[in-house]
């Protein structure tokens, strides 16, 4: 999780129902604090959860067995259609990462975007 007081920058990302994130590939340094202000356009709800291929993947198995959990971690923010929000995260190593959103279905139908931290 990041401080909302160090934010570097803030990357606008939109979600909609053709299963895709706008941008679907985000750059970001090691050491940056960064702002995502997320946006659903779409009709269905929809989330951002942001981790590795395998941490994500775990998650949305255990969605698909559980489709009625709700979940608030930090990583991650679930919206309704039309609604707004934002994760704060300071992304400490360069490496690849993505994110998801792991409805049951949406991750499977492309909805994955990448995330490239570098040094």
């Amino acid at each position: 999780p990041g401080d909302p007081a160090k934010v570097s920058r803030t990357i606008d990302v939109q979600m909609d129902d053709t299963m895709r994130f706008t941008p679907a590939q985000v750059q970001v340094k090691a050491g940056e604090t960064i702002k995502f202000q997320v946006v659903n356009k779409g009709k269905l709800p929809h989330e951002m959860v942001i981790g590795n291929m395998k941490e994500l993947d775990a998650h949305a198995e255990m969605m698909r067995k559980m489709p009625d959990m709700k979940h608030a971690e930090s990583n991650q923010i679930n919206l309704d259609a039309g609604q707004r929000g934002a994760i704060v995260w300071t992304f400490d190593k360069p490496g690849s990462f993505s994110f998801a959103c792991l409805i049951p279905g949406h991750k499977e139908a492309g909805m994955v975007g990448q995330l490239a931290v570098q040094p």
